[in-house]
């Protein structure tokens, strides 16, 4: 029996399912403008109720958590892993995208940008494409035969579960040859003001099949949802109708209303002419500061040293938008004057809207800052960790690729090198063609096993889950060399510090059949 004296004899929590996104989030803002309950709030309220509100305070008066109560799910489908890797690049977000280990992406097909009038452009992309996508049909086989080989089956387990397993670590090696056009699938869940800063980034982006995707992100959330209830309620309603015609043409309205998950909340989100504007004056500001200077040998993963707060801030505004380390471009930034260093930093602030939060390169003052280099199918992997701030170069061949160590002894390397030659020569040659996106296009037949430069920012706690997360045996082979590098770079820094951490020595042999 209940105490009657116990102080939360009167609480009460419950789940709210079935309300609109938008409405759900009108009635939870009202907790801070009115006494009434969730259930006597939401009675009262309707969409035309929720769009009020929202005109209101959400874009006359700036209160943009309101947006952060609205959850909405997206499924995005058939878009290039490019496109994939720059949707997901937001702190706060939620989904899954499809696996490169545990799913065979010979039949997903890939995106071919436009060409113009560029006839044999197109064609050297596509064929270039069909080329990588059939090499990774062979590697992937011949990967499996070669852990078959090396990998006896032990007598307990099921031979459907030792074919699943080691399938997966042959997809670890073959997905270096997958490029970036590559088309894929996700979903995400994310609240409307993630929503709409991301609609606005991808609106901004170079790349027009990321702007394109903006697009359909904003149309889809204004736009009716897909209802998968409505196929059954149709059902339902045919049987009410039978017994009862007036009363199936009473109910039809509601039991069939169609959702639109967020139409106020996404409606003015639009192309940022902040970042366009910005990006622009500081491709040209590293260009001019670093004079075609020579892209200086750097270590996978280099623990930066702590610098005054201005010379990170001018460093850090730079850095994605060349292709040089950070050590390389932060000598060049503190040889300038004070004055110099002012410019730069006022370059990431003078276009600054009324509303515009400052750019993520802003995130300074992070103790554990680690520049890596890494090839692009383990970045992706990496990515996912949205504690830290992560300040991203572009897609490059420069910095050559990576070679998982099973080639050399299967008897595939000539092959395997073959392929990324080819594919970075084509890219290359796309790169000088006629097309509205030269440079952009050709970003799309660089295979995963090219390297990507990204500046890691971090506290402690995150360095320690990620080394120890990243460093399993489970995981591939890329993360894990770049998680114990983090480790053992953090380690040697701060000695005392080691004995926290419990990651996995990657120079131990890895049992291919343990997950």
């Amino acid at each position: 029996m209940a105490d009657p004296t116990d102080p939360r004899k009167d609480t009460n929590v419950f789940a709210v399912h079935g309300a609109d996104p938008e409405v759900q989030a009108y009635a939870m803002a009202k907790y801070s403008r009115s006494a009434l309950s969730m259930k006597e709030s939401l009675k009262e309220l309707n969409e035309q109720k929720a769009e009020q509100f929202l005109n209101t305070f959400y874009f006359q008066y700036g209160h943009r958590s309101i947006a952060d109560l609205a959850h909405v799910a997206f499924a995005v489908e058939k878009l290039s892993l490019l496109a994939a890797i720059v949707l997901v690049d937001e702190q706060r977000w939620d989904g899954q995208e499809r696996s490169t280990r545990y799913q065979n992406f010979k039949k997903s097909g890939f995106y071919v940008p436009d060409f113009g009038t560029d006839a044999a452009a197109r064609t050297l992309f596509i064929e270039t494409a069909q080329m990588l996508f059939t090499e990774y049909e062979i590697l992937s086989e011949g990967m499996f035969r070669y852990l078959e080989e090396r990998t006896p089956k032990p007598a307990d387990m099921d031979q459907g579960q030792y074919d699943r397993t080691l399938k997966a670590r042959a997809f670890d090696i073959s997905r270096y040859f997958l490029p970036l056009a590559t088309n894929t699938s996700l979903g995400q869940i994310v609240n409307a003001r993630t929503l709409e800063t991301q609609i606005a980034r991808l609106l901004s982006h170079t790349h027009s099949e990321v702007r394109q995707l903006g697009e359909l992100l904003k149309q889809a959330a204004r736009e009716p949802a897909y209802n998968v209830t409505h196929a059954r309620l149709a059902e339902v309603l045919e049987q009410v109708r039978a017994v009862d015609a007036g009363l199936a043409e009473k109910i039809a309205p509601e039991l069939l209303r169609e959702v639109r998950v967020s139409p106020t909340l996404v409606k003015y989100a639009n192309a940022n002419a902040y970042e366009l504007e910005t990006r622009a004056q500081l491709r040209q500001a590293a260009a001019e500061l670093m004079k075609g200077a020579a892209i200086a040998p750097a270590s996978v993963v280099e623990l930066l040293d702590d610098d005054p707060l201005e010379v990170e801030l001018a460093t850090t505004l730079l850095y994605a938008h060349c292709h040089y380390p950070y050590k390389q471009l932060r000598e060049a930034v503190a040889a300038l004057t004070d004055a110099r260093r002012r410019e730069l930093i006022d370059l990431g602030l003078n276009k600054r809207g009324k509303h515009d939060e400052l750019p993520r390169p802003f995130c300074a003052g992070q103790k554990f800052r680690f520049d890596v280099l890494m090839d692009i199918g383990g970045f992706r992997d990496m990515h996912r960790h949205r504690r830290c701030t992560q300040i991203e170069q572009g897609f490059t061949a420069l910095h050559g690729y990576d070679e998982p160590e099973e080639i050399r002894p299967s008897g595939m390397k000539d092959r395997y090198r073959d392929v990324m030659q080819r594919a970075a020569a084509a890219a290359a040659q796309v790169a000088k063609s006629a097309a509205p996106e030269p440079e952009q296009n050709s970003h799309y037949l660089l295979p995963l096993a090219y390297r990507k430069r990204c500046l890691f920012n971090m506290d402690f706690a995150e360095v320690v889950y990620i080394s120890e997360l990243r460093t399993t045996p489970a995981g591939h082979a890329s993360y894990r060399n770049v998680a114990y590098q983090m480790f053992e770079t953090t380690a040697k820094k701060y000695p005392a510090l080691r004995q926290y951490f419990r990651v996995t020595d990657v120079s131990e042999p890895v049992d291919l059949l343990k997950r």
